[in-house]
């Protein structure tokens, strides 16, 4: 049997984290619980208001994606995480997901996403002008986001960063394959 994953795409909003986190679960076939489509659809049925109330359905969203993921870790089954983690506030739950010790215990690998700050500024501006994006995420406002998603959070992992800026796309998928091996 396949030793199981616990994968943790993270970064600042903007930074690419969705397009590889989908892409690679759907390549390897493993579930992918991203942390925006809770959100979205506590939006649908709370409404979307300002940025304090963004940030509750944020970390409403954050408990619901550790409570399925604790969940379905259980089963020995790899999986794939999507959000914009905070270092210091985010680990112990993280760490809660990961036995210690069993031979069906995930390993766990980090993948920070990254991106230069211009483009990143320019993708959220984008964001904010795509009528197809949910307006409960207030891009506009996210130019101000806290920096502290962008760094890793203090857990036993492997750690990949992805620069979405100037790395090709098929070259961090392999890189991601190789530190799976």
């Amino acid at each position: 049997m396949e030793h199981p994953w616990l994968i943790i795409v993270t970064g600042l909003p903007a930074t690419g984290k969705t397009r590889l986190a989908r892409t690679f679960a759907q390549q390897r076939g493993w579930p992918l619980l991203p942390k925006d489509m809770i959100k979205e659809w506590l939006f649908d049925r709370l409404g979307s208001s300002d940025a304090a109330w963004s940030r509750q359905l944020s970390d409403a969203s954050f408990a619901i994606l550790f409570a399925l993921a604790r969940d379905l870790i259980t089963y020995p089954s790899s999986l794939v995480l999507e959000g914009n983690f905070r270092p210091g506030e985010h680990d112990d739950a993280l760490r809660s997901i990961l036995p210690t010790s069993g031979s069906s215990a995930p390993r766990c690998l980090q993948v920070l996403c990254r991106v230069d700050e211009v483009e990143r500024r320019r993708r959220l501006d984008a964001r904010a002008a795509d009528p197809d994006r949910h307006p409960g995420h207030l891009d506009a406002v996210l130019h101000t986001a806290a920096r502290t998603a962008d760094a890793f959070l203090d857990l036993p992992s492997e750690r990949l960063i992805h620069n979405s800026s100037d790395a090709a796309f098929d070259d961090v998928l392999a890189r991601l394959t190789a530190l799976l091996s």
